[in-house]
């Protein structure tokens, strides 16, 4: 079957499909839960936080260890954090998941993956988070594992989540080779979407985002900068946070690719093509998203 050809990015094509119109009250907004951290990388799951709020979104909530859930809560006074128990490693034991399903209930989308540290760990957390869940998820990070072992893992979701590899986690998702998916990233992202059913939102100096129908769109804003520690985390945050604003899952993963790359060329015309910090980014985004509304 022959797909559409892909559609590119610009700011006319987003003009063209806006947003959910922003509510004066927070509890309109939506409500969107982070399920990551780690004792050693407690910095994931507070950019991808920070990166949803400046998107819009109403509240923001955090599951995260116990041993660093304090200083995320002064770090983002904005959020509630709740920190649950940790393995010897500083690793998210299973309870996370039994609290994330019982915060979820309330929530309009659900981000699981950033700073999270072991694979296994993250792939059986991910697995039980997902079995009770029933709202909007994006995946990012080792949160991907899960995918790899069982691509039908989001099936029940019916569409409802985006998944958001790099390069490399969507070559491993899919079992190719690195160069294989780097000579052809859009292919890579339609194969995974068709693969799991639901939207695939790739890094890369190109990003893909590919429906499971077929359809596809190209993102070339951004730059080499956007290359460095935490970027990812801020991306998924922006994306899930316009989950939560009411987006469906593609047009909140076109627009936060957008987003998050046009952050990355507004500190590369402001400090240069590299050297900016990924927690810099979330701070352009309301600019970007002023711009685009007017």
């Amino acid at each position: 079957m022959s797909r559409p050809a892909p559609e590119v990015v610009t700011p006319h094509l987003l003009r063209g499909w806006p947003l959910p119109e922003l509510k004066a009250d927070k509890e309109s907004r939506g409500r969107v839960l982070i399920v990551g951290g780690s004792r050693f990388n407690p910095g994931g799951a507070l950019l991808a936080a920070e990166a949803a709020l400046r998107v819009g979104v109403g509240k923001v909530q955090v599951v995260t260890t116990e041993s660093t859930a304090t200083a995320l809560a002064v770090a983002m006074p904005e959020t509630m954090v709740r920190g649950v128990s940790e393995d010897s490693s500083g690793q998210l034991t299973l309870e996370a998941a039994d609290v994330a399903v019982e915060l979820a209930q309330q929530c309009e989308a659900v981000l699981i993956g950033p700073g999270l540290g072991d694979p296994e760990k993250a792939r059986a957390l991910t697995a039980r988070i997902l079995s009770g869940l029933q709202t909007s998820v994006v995946l990012d990070a080792l949160a991907l594992v899960a995918v790899t072992e069982d691509p039908s893992c989001l099936e029940h979701l019916q569409g409802r989540a985006v998944i958001t590899p790099n390069l490399t986690e969507l070559a491993r998702t899919l079992g190719w080779d690195d160069a294989k998916v780097e000579d052809d990233p859009r292919e890579a992202s339609l194969r995974l979407a068709a693969r799991t059913g639901v939207c695939v939102s790739s890094g890369g100096s190109v990003t893909w985002t590919a429906h499971p129908d077929g359809r596809s769109w190209a993102g070339a804003v951004g730059g080499p900068g956007l290359g460095t520690s935490g970027s990812g985390d801020v991306k998924a945050g922006a994306v899930t946070g316009l989950l939560g604003r009411g987006a469906d899952p593609c047009q909140a993963a076109v627009w936060g690719s957008h987003l998050h790359g046009s952050a990355g060329d507004r500190l590369t015309a402001e400090l240069g093509p590299a050297g900016f910090l990924a927690r810099e980014l979330a701070l352009q985004i309301p600019q970007v998203l002023a711009e685009l509304d007017t």
